[in-house]
């Protein structure tokens, strides 16, 4: 390994990361409030939203991720929707990772015991308020390992976004590659820069399990 090639190159590898975090943390948001109205719609009695979001959920969780973007960023323009590369990106990685955390909360919702709904309703709130004041918090709280763990792919599957030219850390290490000719470094400084940041979330998230564990139990 030459060490030079890693000094000179490391700040911009870094550089690269930061897009990467960006492009993982907007996703996430879109992801989770995307996730949460499919997962009310799939447990709603209206018919017509129950239906949507199936199609949704199933649409997004039985394609590649891959192929979802290509659609995004190659096939729209073709009917006029042309898109930039970061906001398609984006926008695949939230509407996949939206698909699984669902599915997620719709488990979560479902796993609250049923009485504290008739419990809540019999006191004289509505069925908004007791979804919002009773079934909610104790769902998010339920449904946050699996938040974790999608989050943490989702950190993973931003390197798929260098297929459309996002200058991410994967792309930026391929862009270096090109001049420096040294894959073998350049690939291994961006895996250990993945490993790092991967490992600083789990740790992040994995505190803010427990945190929360202890009003669950």
């Amino acid at each position: 390994m030459d060490l030079s090639i890693v000094i000179k190159f490391f700040p911009t590898l870094l550089n690269a990361t930061i897009i990467t975090i960006m492009l993982a943390v907007v996703s996430v948001v879109f992801a989770l409030i995307l996730g949460f109205f499919s997962a009310l719609a799939r447990i709603s009695k209206i018919k017509i939203l129950k239906a949507m979001a199936s199609i949704y959920i199933s649409a997004f969780r039985g394609t590649p991720l891959l192929v979802q973007i290509f659609v995004i960023y190659y096939g729209l323009p073709q009917i006029d929707i042309a898109i930039d590369p970061i906001p398609s990106g984006i926008l695949a990685l939230s509407l996949n990772a939206g698909s699984y955390l669902s599915e997620s909360f719709r488990a979560a919702i479902l796993a609250v015991d049923k009485g504290q709904m008739e419990a809540a309703v019999s006191m004289g709130m509505t069925y908004g308020q007791a979804m919002r004041r009773v079934i909610l918090p104790q769902s998010i709280r339920i449904a946050i390992p699996t938040l974790s763990n999608t989050y943490i792919i989702l950190i993973k599957d931003t390197s798929l976004v260098s297929v459309i030219t996002v200058t991410e850390l994967l792309q930026m290490s391929t862009l270096i590659i090109a001049k420096t000719f040294e894959p073998l470094t350049i690939y291994l400084m961006a895996a250990a820069i993945y490993w790092v940041v991967i490992t600083f979330f789990t740790v992040v998230l994995d505190h803010l399990e427990k945190r929360t564990s202890r009003h669950v139990a």
